[in-house]
């Protein structure tokens, strides 16, 4: 029997892209389990529209300010999504990203739905080290996150999280009771769409793929870029990822600079990465941003592909050191050059790494389980 059948589920995110790309594999699964899912998000178009319907969803669109901190702008937000909820009325809903979990959870609570849950992916740039700026008015933000927070997850059943860390620093708050909690090992990759592919031939090719913010470490990548190309050493080096309106984001004039100058390639954003990893020879994230667990590193190591990342909140979960890849400090870029340069050196364990990478990615990260334990806690009486 169908564990959801003929449940309406309100599937609530701050970005279109983020449905399809990111939780496409879940709203298949909650619709093979019978439910009725309705992907929310403020800006759905054409093509978006098309790939939830042919996931089995039906999108349908709500205001929100994604950035911005404008408190009429997020009742707004809230006031909208009340009122699609109190019309629609689904038995569960499920919300993702900070926005979306704070307002979609009181506004779910308003609309009388009767089982609220809540997937924290990682805590964000609030939450993250401080790069030495705006110290004090991100202090007084992570305090009014920290409150929000609390409310929306008394709203809640259950609440998922990625990584131990956001679990013990919401407890250490009192932001949340233990019972509550939910560990998930990551948003999972398809195992069986993401099979291990060939190392390419030829110049050895680091490849990091995120959101263009200063704390995901792009500033070292190219910092480390030019070290080893001042070097000699014959090797690529390629950034994937769109500009972002968040306040730590790159500016294009930055990034464009550092295509211009040589040190890597910038094909922009695009909505298939794969040709991309095929390419790559080992994968690059130098964050300190604060993640969840990064679903670009999941999909390299199911390409078989070794890792290099900090040793950092959600990072840390995708390697084993010395063995899959390498756990750098953050802001190192000396340490990152080193961990480069291995590979330059010894190509020969490329291979080897990451094919204990792919295994690393069976054992953790197979979307399929995740998914089952979401189903499992949402779909409970």
């Amino acid at each position: 029997m169908k564990a959801l059948l003929g449940q309406k589920i309100a599937l609530i995110s701050n970005q279109a892209y983020s449905l399809s790309n990111f939780r496409g594999e879940l709203i298949a699964d909650l619709v093979a389990a019978g439910a009725q899912v309705y992907a929310l998000a403020p800006d759905h178009d054409d093509r978006s529209r098309g790939i939830l319907r042919a996931l089995g969803a039906q999108p349908l669109d709500y205001s929100l300010d994604r950035t911005g901190r404008s408190v009429i702008a997020d009742i707004k937000s809230c006031w909208s999504l009340y009122r699609i909820l109190r019309d629609l009325s689904p038995g569960i809903v499920l919300s993702y990203f900070m926005k979306p979990v704070i307002y979609g959870s009181i506004a779910a609570k308003l609309a009388g739905v009767p089982r609220i849950f809540a997937l924290v992916a990682g805590l964000g740039y609030v939450f993250s080290e401080s790069s030495g700026n705006g110290g004090l008015r991100r202090t007084l933000l992570r305090w009014i996150g920290l409150e929000l927070y609390s409310i929306a997850f008394a709203c809640c059943r259950k609440v998922f999280f990625q990584n131990g860390d956001d679990i013990a620093d919401m407890l250490a708050a009192s932001a949340l009771p233990k019972k509550k909690a939910v560990r998930l090992n990551g948003t999972g990759v398809n195992l069986d769409q993401l099979t291990p592919a060939p190392i390419p031939d030829g110049a050895v090719t680091f490849l990091l793929m995120a959101r263009l913010l200063r704390q995901k470490g792009i500033g070292e990548f190219a910092e480390a870029a030019r070290i080893i190309k001042a070097r000699g050493a014959d090797c690529r080096f390629i950034l994937l990822g769109g500009l972002d309106p968040n306040p730590d984001g790159l500016r294009e004039s930055e990034v464009r600079a550092w295509a211009d100058e040589g040190l890597l390639e910038w094909p922009g954003q695009t909505h298939d990465v794969l040709p991309y990893l095929k390419q790559a020879s080992v994968y690059v994230l130098p964050s300190y941003y604060r993640e969840g667990v990064p679903r670009s590193t999941q999909e390299a190591m199911a390409l078989g592909r070794p890792v290099i990342t900090t040793d950092n909140i959600g990072c840390r979960e995708t390697v084993i050191d010395g063995e899959t890849g390498f756990l750098i400090p953050v802001r190192d870029v000396g340490a990152l050059v080193r961990a480069m340069e291995y590979f330059v050196d010894h190509p020969d364990q490329i291979g080897p790494m990451g094919a204990r990478s792919r295994r690393l990615a069976e054992n953790r990260f197979d979307v399929r389980c995740v998914n089952a334990v979401i189903i499992d806690v949402i779909a409970a009486p």
